[in-house]
């Protein structure tokens, strides 16, 4: 299955909701602005590594636990690398 920003988005706006953060409070801590993170929750607006690592850290996850939830929720088995799934 290929990367789809939609299904990233949706599950961080749901962190944050999980939370009790607004936009306001998770784009303060993650050094990006409010309309930034709206885009990236919306799907429509790709997140960098920088980006990602801090609006981990903001939902006060490890970007690797995060990274780890989004492979799940895109239906991608985060325990095999590619490689062994094919043998």
């Amino acid at each position: 299955m290929d990367y789809d920003s939609r299904v990233l988005g949706r599950l961080i706006a749901g962190l944050r909701r999980q939370r009790g953060m607004t936009q306001e409070v998770l784009s303060g801590l993650a050094g990006t602005a409010r309309s930034n993170l709206a885009g990236i929750e919306k799907g429509g607006r790709d997140t960098g590594m920088q980006t990602f690592w801090r609006i981990a850290e903001g939902l006060n996850l490890r970007p690797s636990e995060l990274m780890r939830m989004a492979e799940e929720a895109m239906g991608k088995d985060a325990n095999w690398p590619e490689a062994e799934k094919r043998n």
